[in-house]
């Protein structure tokens, strides 16, 4: 019995060791082309079919890097869409989007060597929104 229970849990640690495997800018583009597009429009530059509808024009979300000298900004860009950042603004119109924030968590770099536990689907369209910045 205790060389089982040592066994379960060996297996456990092992899983647990496993390195997450990141989602890429592709599984990104869907998550984007399901919440973003509609507004920031199928490029990302803010032309979207319902952008002439919004008080706000919806930001050209391919010049985030430019606009902060080269380097995308990941915690600005995380904070924004999660809605931290957002929070008693009565002058953004973007929706919070709950489904972004929930299941597996990865590990995303959010400065020089810190790591931000961040879920999945939320990593992903981070590192889409990072591929398309001109």
């Amino acid at each position: 019995m205790r060389q089982a229970v040592f066994s379960i849990l060996a297996v456990g640690a092992l899983a647990a060791c496993e390195p997450l495997e990141m989602p890429d800018e592709g599984e990104g583009a869907a998550a984007y082309a399901a919440n973003c597009a509609m507004c920031h429009g199928p490029g990302g530059r803010g032309d979207g079919p319902l952008a002439s509808d919004l008080g706000t024009a919806p930001q050209d979300l391919t010049r985030l890097s430019a606009e902060k000298g080269g380097t995308f900004p990941v915690n600005r860009v995380l904070s924004y869409i999660d809605g931290y950042t957002r929070q008693g603004r009565d002058d953004v119109e973007m929706p919070e989007f709950g489904l972004l924030l929930e299941g597996p968590s990865v590990p995303v770099e959010t400065g020089e060597d810190v790591f931000t536990p961040t879920p999945r689907p939320l990593a992903a369209l981070l590192a889409y929104l990072e591929s398309i910045q001109r």
